[in-house]
């Protein structure tokens, strides 16, 4: 996992539907480049029942 450059923001945001000029994508970039520098300590350690994506189909099992 690394901080993201501009140079990846800007096609990831256009594939999205949200296209940026390159001060924008400049400014995305400086300003979740902090969170991706926290996790890289543990980055690919998380075990996968942990990934967010799961949440909804445990709410859901523990619903029933």
């Amino acid at each position: 996992m690394i901080k993201p450059a501009p140079s990846v923001i800007k096609p990831m945001a256009e594939i999205a539907g949200l296209p940026v000029n390159d001060e924008v994508a400049a400014r995305i970039a400086n300003s979740i480049g902090p969170a991706f520098e926290g996790f890289a300590p543990i980055a690919g350690t998380l075990p996968f029942d942990l990934e967010p994506a799961s949440y909804v189909a445990v709410q859901n099992e523990s619903a029933r």
